[in-house]
């Protein structure tokens, strides 16, 4: 075998060789981790590519291609009495109705990634933004405003079909006014590495160290909002089961996180679910830990975490001061189907002073069959 290979090199043209060496060039220049080229749109189009803050070229701004009616907004600009605030540096940009944004990625065929971009509501209220990497494609609600600078942060996963991938970002809003869409800005991506399954733990991204890409300069976490149970998660394989509200993904640079160095805020009540289904044996016990506590946001009040697992349920309630802290919640069931889904849900809707959404911390869920040897012997 050894011999073949390298008869194979030996007998390969210099056409052929060109071709490996493109290859290898191209698969080393995949998108790094972190802000896309000009993601923050700090780099401003030409004064001559612009009608006030209408932006008049497709190619005006480095690094993208609009359509549309999209604005070049600066920092602490007004539209009539409304101050435009800028999450980070000094400009965003502004998506009219029907108007799209897009940027060409170099990717690695078949690898998961997590696109992380920054969204604020202006004059609209009932505003989405549909998001697509062919052949997949989301509609994300943001017309819940989830911080009180007025700016959330947006994860959404998609899985590279090929080597050269376009990211678009089109608001399907119509609106009286074409200059009331939603302020975009910091796009950022990230590559996902599938979670296993363990021997100590049936459940995959238990502990939900693997997500979505969090912009350190921002202290208001990444919203993972509704999707399709068939599409990819940035939480993979934890899926957010909800019509139009999101989980809040938590860092511990600026929130208290039971275990290590992400979790998950309920901020949504009982719109929410997050879920995960696992494989099981019938009849066989199993039982199922997990974390319930606060972020140690300022989210003040009596919170409770319900979990659900084939038939069985139990709820963990949390009285939170606000300040971070937990406490361990155990659900014992038998398993009834090959498959048991695995439910998390907030039982309470919590406001901070603010006005804003919060509720409790989930974190460190680990499920294990109680049977004799029986986890061992799933991997068999």
């Amino acid at each position: 075998m050894r011999r073949r290979r390298g008869e194979m090199v030996q007998n390969t043209g210099p056409a052929a060789l060109l071709l490996l060496v493109c290859l290898a060039a191209r698969a080393a220049s995949a998108i790094q981790d972190g802000l896309l080229p000009n993601g923050n749109f700090e780099e401003a189009p030409d004064r001559s590519q612009l009608n006030s803050t209408r932006v008049m070229g497709r190619y005006a701004i480095p690094h993208w291609e609009i359509s549309g009616f999209v604005e070049y907004i600066g920092s602490g600009q007004k539209q009539g009495d409304m101050l435009l605030p800028v999450p980070e540096g000094a400009y965003a940009v502004r998506l009219g109705n029907e108007a799209a944004i897009q940027q060409r990625l170099a990717v690695t065929r078949g690898t998961q990634y997590s696109i992380t971009f920054s969204v604020a509501r202006t004059c609209a209220q009932a505003e989405e933004l549909n998001v697509t990497v062919a052949p997949d494609s989301d509609v994300l609600p943001v017309q819940t405003v989830y911080s009180s600078s007025g700016w959330d942060s947006y994860s959404w996963a998609f899985k590279a079909e090929r080597s050269a991938v376009t990211l678009i970002v089109h608001n399907p809003g119509v609106t009286e006014d074409p200059a009331c869409g939603p302020l975009l800005d910091s796009f950022a991506i990230k590559t996902l590495q599938p979670p296993q399954r363990t021997e100590n733990n049936l459940l995959k991204n238990g502990d939900f160290e693997e997500g979505p890409y969090i912009f350190p300069n921002t202290s208001w976490g990444v919203l993972v909002p509704p999707l399709d149970e068939d599409d990819y998660s940035p939480l993979s394989p934890w899926m957010v089961l909800s019509s139009t509200k999101s989980v809040k993904y938590a860092d511990a640079a600026h929130y208290a996180v039971p275990h290590g160095t992400h979790a998950v805020e309920l901020v949504s009540g009982m719109e929410t679910a997050l879920v995960q289904e696992v494989s099981t044996v019938p009849g066989w016990p199993y039982r199922l830990e997990f974390s319930a506590g606060d972020a140690g946001d300022g989210c003040v009040g009596s919170m409770s975490i319900q979990a659900y697992a084939a038939r069985a349920s139990v709820k963990v309630p949390y009285q939170s001061q606000g300040k971070g802290g937990y406490k361990r919640g155990v659900l014992d069931f038998t398993a009834i189907a090959n498959q048991t889904r695995v439910v998390f849900v907030s039982m309470s809707y919590t406001m901070k002073h603010d006005g804003t959404l919060c509720g409790p911390v989930i974190d460190d869920a680990s499920l294990v069959c109680t049977r004799n040897h029986a986890s061992r012997r799933l991997f068999l």
